[in-house]
């Protein structure tokens, strides 16, 4: 499955050319010139979208009850524990043996990269993309075949026709829901046609899907094509909902690919923390309505943020940016609409200020290309609605 050099001149792009970090990136992360500097950068779950009390509460009852307490300390399946497994897959409407509990997102993202792409290989991944993923597949490989995000999410139609051209992956990758940086989600006719095209070439689809659950508005395009098929890995954290503090996540794999996914675990990290997992199964499992409290909360506080920020957009910058309304998720990613703006020193000019934000050439998975480089990934989640206004005005006076 590795690509050849003829592929290599055809639009696929290696890793180790320098795309880990983008030439004439500045980590974002670090640009704090100025004292109360305003944060626009991470997915980030809002503080008072975290349910402190009732994991207070789980973890209270979990330390009363002392054969719990011994179980908890004890260690636990490499797949995870059974109660937790089996909320899950009754969520996710999968048997339960086909669930495996990760250490997050990154962790269910690096478990399907060992298992599914052999070193060398080439993997097909959304343009702009997550960096995060670009960072897990450097275990196995650096060679990546960039795939355009569009309207409607990633571009099947673009991925179909480098396959009859010739070219030949391991595994695609894509977020589906709320993309990040993008914001846009696939389509249910793309959802199908993705996994028809794995199903006929003989790659997997790596389903990252961390915001599924933080929709405020449209309409769920699902995940049953995904788990019904042999070639979909399915990733997915409490990362976003629960807190990223508890490092739990989990996979819903083929049936063929649990067992590999296992004899991987045994290797590497054994299992997820006994202890996380049995006061997450207790949040969860105690309080059936719980869950669904948690994340009604978060995407109202969301959708009301996501608000905020674009109607500040809208009147301190009028014109400035094409702005497409988020249905959920964390992030805007405006596009700036006059070409005489240098993106690169609107943003040095905006940390001056004392907001900053991750530039869009930050998510380009090919460095060649120029659709992101125009773009900024706002993160409204983790802001109040006074810091968004705030930092709008910090932006504008950067313009």
């Amino acid at each position: 499955m590795t690509a050849g050099p003829d592929e290599e001149q055809s639009g696929l792009t290696d890793l180790a050319r320098g795309l880990s970090a983008p030439k004439g990136f500045v980590d974002a992360s670090l640009a704090a010139p100025v004292p109360g500097t305003i944060r626009l950068l991470g997915g980030i779950p809002a503080p008072e979208a975290l349910p402190g009390e009732a994991i207070g509460r789980a973890s209270a009852q979990l330390w009363q009850d002392p054969d719990a307490v011994i179980a908890s300390l004890q260690y636990s399946p490499a797949r995870g524990s059974e109660a937790l497994r089996d909320w899950i897959a009754k969520r996710e409407g999968v048997d339960p043996s086909r669930i495996v509990v990760t250490n997050g997102g990154m962790h269910g993202l690096a478990l399907s990269v060992l298992t599914v792409v052999e070193r060398g290989a080439t993997v097909a991944v959304d343009d702009p993309v997550f960096p995060g993923f670009l960072w897990a597949l450097e275990v196995a490989t650096t060679r990546i075949l960039p795939v355009p995000v569009v309207a409607d999410g990633f571009d099947v139609e673009h991925l179909a026709r480098r396959l009859a051209d010739g070219a030949r992956i391991a595994a695609a990758y894509t977020v589906p829901d709320f993309h990040n940086p993008a914001q846009v989600s696939l389509s249910a006719p793309k959802r199908q046609a993705l996994v028809e095209l794995a199903e006929r070439y003989g790659f997997y689809v790596i389903i990252d899907d961390p915001y599924r659950e933080l929709r405020f508005g449209g309409q769920d395009q699902g995940v049953a094509v995904f788990h019904q098929s042999d070639r979909a890995i399915h990733v997915n954290t409490f990362t976003k909902t629960l807190g990223p503090g508890w490092r739990v996540g989990w996979l819903v794999l083929p049936d063929h690919l649990v067992d590999p996914v296992i004899r991987l675990r045994n290797r590497l990290d054994v299992h997820t923390s006994s202890v996380t997992q049995a006061i997450v199964e207790r949040l969860l499992t105690d309080d059936p309505q719980c869950f669904d409290r948690i994340v009604r909360g978060a995407t109202a506080l969301y959708q009301v943020r996501a608000g905020v920020l674009i109607d500040a957009l809208q009147e301190q910058l009028p014109g400035a940016f094409d702005i497409v309304a988020p249905e959920g998720g964390l992030f805007l990613w405006p596009r700036l609409t006059d070409d005489a703006v240098d993106p690169a020193a609107l943003f040095r000019r905006a940390a001056a200020h004392g907001v900053v934000y991750q530039p869009g050439e930050f998510f380009a998975a090919d460095p060649r290309g120029r659709s992101s480089v125009r773009h900024l990934r706002l993160s409204y989640s983790d802001r109040t609605p006074e810091e968004l206004r705030e930092a709008v005005r910090r932006l504008a006076l950067a313009f």
